[in-house]
């Protein structure tokens, strides 16, 4: 989010400053050296960024027009940053960027994936790879803590019969997991994970729980929650899983994020940027590993 409101921020800069005539000398700053103008940012601005602004202004603008997020949309999305960000990091954001702001890239956001999910689509020939890809794999979640005494603190618990998920938030230190019930995704026995986290997360039983298990990261406690099964009976939640990851992807998005433009036949009238969306369209895709295999294992 702090990436997409930094990038957006660079935006609004530009076309902020752009709205002032070209020989608008309004002073901005001083110095014993010499005077800053507003045209002499705004061309600085526009060098150093303008086509990348752009671009993500007319984005915007295309997506607005084909899709709709509502108000109610935008606020389930900013309490789930409160609980992902925290409640601090997010009003910081808020002072140093504004209340509006920030709802305003949180919209953008949410009209991206809506361009996602409306053109993204996943065949069974894909849907078949991956179910073969998960051959000697599981699949799981973990609480990960730093000492053995919040581990234990932990156990007691899940053993009392605590919600899983509501521990998960209450104490892991894995954010990134936390926010998906702690899910980590699938992986091999070897080579993926820490030695010490995979010998006992194959040990488990399906939905069976570990006692605390000291990694490099700290101590975890692990669920076992899935084992590669019969392909009908996965396919339709492999699927839903794919669908998921690609709609995440961010060279998928922007493959999308550019056709849209391309259709919306922008005109560029500033000569300096006339060869913007040009650019974009002849950019080539950048090389992507499978989904699968992008999972980080700086948690695990």
């Amino acid at each position: 989010m702090k990436k997409m409101a930094l990038a957006a921020v660079t935006a609004v800069s530009v076309l902020t400053l752009g709205a002032c005539s070209s020989g608008d000398k309004d002073v901005i700053a001083t110095t014993k050296s010499g005077d800053v103008t507003k045209e002499e940012l705004y061309t600085t601005l526009k060098k150093q960024a303008g086509g990348d602004a752009l671009n993500l202004l007319v984005q915007q603008k295309v997506l607005a027009d084909k899709y709709k997020v509502s108000d109610k949309e935008i606020d389930k999305k900013m309490e789930e940053y409160k609980k992902t960000l925290g409640e601090d990091r997010l009003k910081q954001l808020q002072d140093e960027f504004g209340k509006d702001y920030i709802k305003d890239q949180v919209k953008y956001e949410l009209l991206t994936q809506k361009a996602a999910k409306a053109n993204i689509k996943i065949t069974d020939k894909e849907v078949k790879a991956y179910y073969d890809d998960l051959k000697g794999k599981i699949r799981a979640s973990h609480i990960l803590v730093a000492d053995k005494k919040t581990a234990d603190e932990v156990e007691k618990k899940l053993d009392k019969g605590e919600k899983w998920d509501a521990v998960v938030s209450e104490y892991s230190t894995d954010t990134a997991s936390a926010a998906q019930g702690g899910d980590v995704g699938w992986f091999a026995k070897e080579g993926q994970m820490d030695e010490n986290f995979s010998k006992a997360a194959f040990k488990l039983k399906v939905n069976e729980i570990s006692k605390p298990v000291k990694s490099q990261f700290g101590y975890h406690i692990i669920k076992k929650t899935e084992e590669r099964g019969k392909y009908d009976d996965m396919k339709a939640d492999l699927k839903k899983e794919l669908l998921n990851q690609k709609q995440a992807d961010t060279n998928e998005i922007q493959t999308i994020l550019n056709k849209l433009v391309k259709d919306a036949d922008v005109k560029v009238k500033d000569k300096e940027l006339e060869n913007t969306f040009k650019e974009k369209s002849e950019q080539p895709a950048q090389d992507q590993q499978p989904a699968q295999n992008q999972q980080s294992q700086q948690n695990q």
